[in-house]
């Protein structure tokens, strides 16, 4: 299996501001050291907003666009989440996945935020999306979605969880506990980033990005409330070794997701 170097921005979004929140990306990717993967905040374009019908992009859209055009530039791949309006005209949480060549992944926000009202402002996605990248298999997933493990219960499918969040300082506890905890019962690392600074609704994000190996371990963290790039190198040998060594997904109890 391959090594995967990852670079996760952890920074402030300016509110509902599409524009000014891909001039700000585009000017930090600029001087950002080579890597395979970087991994963009929840609704990198906009702040966690319900006002689906101002800030959704058309399918597909500028926001799109601007993830490939990167993802070329970089010779990485490149994920973060933003609201879309789809073609049948309700608006998603959604996740991209684009690689260099121009190929795009997706996955839809299946756990929607019901004390902000998430669920009146989009529409759930259904189905886990894993994507595969240089070596290693990635499990998509967008912030609430860390608080529901059998959702993200690792099947032998996936050697990576990638969370992207606006999580709120005042649960800052949960999102470090939680991060660890999927790691380490899904023998996977995790990749939780998480933006900083204050939002439209006066609401204050800590970030406390980080990236987890396997065994519930720290590999690089941020500091609390400071903008910053984290980088790491997930060894997908170790990995594979650690299973072997160690595999406890062999008494996993078998389930089936039902949508």
């Amino acid at each position: 299996m391959s090594a995967v170097k990852v670079s996760l921005l952890q920074t402030t979004l300016y509110w509902q501001d599409s524009e000014a929140n891909l001039a700000h990306f585009s000017a930090l990717l600029a001087k950002l050291e080579p890597a395979d993967l970087v991994v963009l905040p929840e609704m990198f374009t906009s702040g966690f907003s319900m006002q689906s019908a101002e800030i959704a992009e058309q399918e597909p859209g500028p926001g799109l666009a601007w993830l490939i055009e990167q993802a070329k530039a970089l010779n990485a791949a490149i994920t973060g989440s933003l609201a879309v309006k789809t073609t049948t005209g309700g608006y998603v949480n959604r996740l991209y996945f684009v690689t260099p060549d121009g190929a795009v992944s997706y996955y839809d926000k299946k756990h929607l935020f019901r004390m902000a009202g998430e669920q009146h402002a989009y529409q759930a996605g259904r189905e886990r999306v894993i994507v595969r990248w240089r070596g290693l298999r990635f499990c998509l997933q967008v912030c609430y979605d860390l608080r529901f493990p059998v959702f993200s219960r690792n099947q032998n499918d996936y050697d990576v969880l990638i969370y992207v969040a606006n999580w709120p300082a005042a649960r800052r506890h949960a999102w470090s506990s939680l991060l660890v905890a999927r790691a380490i019962e899904n023998q996977a690392f995790v990749l939780g980033v998480n933006r900083v600074g204050q939002d439209g609704n006066d609401i204050h994000y800590s970030g406390d990005s980080v990236a987890i190996d396997y065994q519930g371990a720290l590999l690089a963290s941020l500091p609390k409330s400071e903008a910053g790039v984290l980088t790491a190198t997930l060894d997908g040998t170790a990995l594979a070794q650690y299973r072997q060594a160690f595999p406890a997904h062999l008494d996993a109890d078998a389930f089936t997701l039902k949508n």
